[in-house]
């Protein structure tokens, strides 16, 4: 079985600065409540360098990339 990475989010870190879905709005959504949804967490060769990206420039460093499976 093959190992899957997602993405995933502390909502406890999270402050809702919608840096990530600047950076991937396919990805990340921020709603008019300010709550981050995780629309497409399992990355995908088109969606890793964003998501990646998005987890680097979390300024509060919720964002954090899981592995399942294997």
């Amino acid at each position: 079985m093959a190992t899957r990475r997602q993405v995933v989010v502390d909502y406890g870190l999270c402050e809702a600065n919608a840096i990530c879905m600047g950076i991937n709005a396919d990805v990340f959504h921020l709603d008019d409540d300010d709550n981050l949804h995780i629309l497409q967490p399992e990355l995908t060769p088109e969606t890793e360098n964003d998501v990646l990206e998005a987890v680097r420039r979390c300024p509060r460093q919720a964002l954090s990339i899981v592995e399942e499976g294997g």
